[in-house]
């Protein structure tokens, strides 16, 4: 018999899901025009043009799920067992957009839609702002009002913006921002830009199932080499998808990140305060979003510490409530399970 999940501290933790998505009507309907008129990258036009308009059950469910910030997440919830969910708007959030007015005022408003959701179901739902990379002074600003006057603990921030990083020096302001008022980034994947995704389309490995996390720990290796967190040694970047498998691909890129730096081959490669080892165990945490593995979680656990690693679930997109009852089982100590389930993202996110 199938042990059911109950939400309350079941097993002596409650069940934080630090990676769950929502979307507006306003923030579909304006990537599904982009689409529609030829002017969306492939890995948009890819994702989108499919869960924007299949009638599979699968993407109904997603759209559905998506839209719901009551009763439909609430149930959800529920029957997983999952006591609080950090929600995020939805990949790419407004990056893909070219009119900066319009990017800036979905933002804004669908921060101000969470805001009012976290305010009905303050015991379950916890908010991070989106923003708009393309206008960093105005997303600096909306950072702050995240902050201080909506109450969102973290950003979320869907990897590239047409093809930029947030490394380059025109998103410094968000950096600066999320270093001062001590504010987690969160990098999401969304799909490889033009110049990347190649012939992943074709080979059906763009998305989730491969390109998301080759273009996402890109993104978050430029951040480690390129001397970001020397500038910022107090900002916090969060990954998903098992730390976006950079836990165990590390004491290569460490090697080699150094033998680059030696033999001055890169003009951006400089010597760092420290090994790329020490910036994953300080200033990086993973969650286990869409891989409940516990291999995965102990070898994170392992490499980035006990303290860095938090579950998540990936809702919509991933909702198997067995995944629960699988890591509920997972062969780590007691006090380890509570600080991945619970206190760790309390900690992060100043719960």
């Amino acid at each position: 018999m199938t042990t059911e999940l109950k939400t309350g501290g079941q097993h002596g933790y409650l069940r934080i899901a630090t990676e769950e998505a929502f979307a507006t009507e306003e923030q579909l309907d304006a990537i599904l025009r982009l689409v529609k008129e030829g002017r969306a990258d492939k890995g948009t036009v890819s994702l989108w043009g499919f869960y924007g308009t299949s009638p599979s059950e699968r993407t109904t469910f997603i759209r559905e799920r998506l839209l719901d910030l009551g009763e439909l997440r609430l149930a959800a919830m529920d029957e997983a067992g999952i006591d609080k969910a950090v929600l995020a708007l939805t990949s790419p959030g407004v990056q893909s957009m070219f009119d900066l007015d319009e990017a800036r005022g979905i933002a804004a408003r669908a921060n101000d839609h969470l805001a009012a959701a976290c305010e009905r179901h303050s015991d379950r739902f916890i908010g991070m702002t989106a923003i708009c990379p393309q206008d960093a002074e105005w997303s600096a600003q909306e950072l702050k009002r995240g902050k201080e006057e909506l109450g969102f603990v973290g950003v979320q921030v869907n990897s590239h913006t047409h093809g930029h990083y947030l490394d380059e020096e025109q998103f410094d302001p968000i950096l600066r921002a999320c270093a001062d008022m001590d504010i987690p980034l969160y990098i999401h994947p969304q799909g490889p830009p033009d110049e990347m995704i190649g012939g992943m389309v074709e080979a059906g490995l763009e998305g989730a199932i491969f390109g998301f996390a080759v273009e996402t720990s890109y993104h978050a290796l430029r951040l480690l080499t390129t001397g970001v967190f020397d500038r910022y040694p107090s900002l916090k970047l969060v990954l998903g998808h098992g730390c976006e498998g950079l836990p165990f691909w590390i004491d290569r890129f460490n090697y080699m990140f150094n033998a680059g730096v030696r033999s001055q081959r890169y003009d951006r490669l400089k010597p760092l305060q420290h090994s790329l080892h020490h910036y994953l165990r300080t200033n990086v945490w993973g969650t286990n979003s869409g891989l409940p593995s516990p291999a995965s979680i102990k070898l994170m656990m392992e490499v980035m510490g006990e303290d860095r690693v938090l579950y998540a679930m990936d809702y919509p997109y991933q909702y198997v409530p067995d995944e629960v009852r699988l890591l509920d089982a997972i062969d780590i100590s007691p006090e380890q399970k509570v600080k991945f389930f619970q206190t760790n993202a309390e900690a992060l996110f100043g719960l």
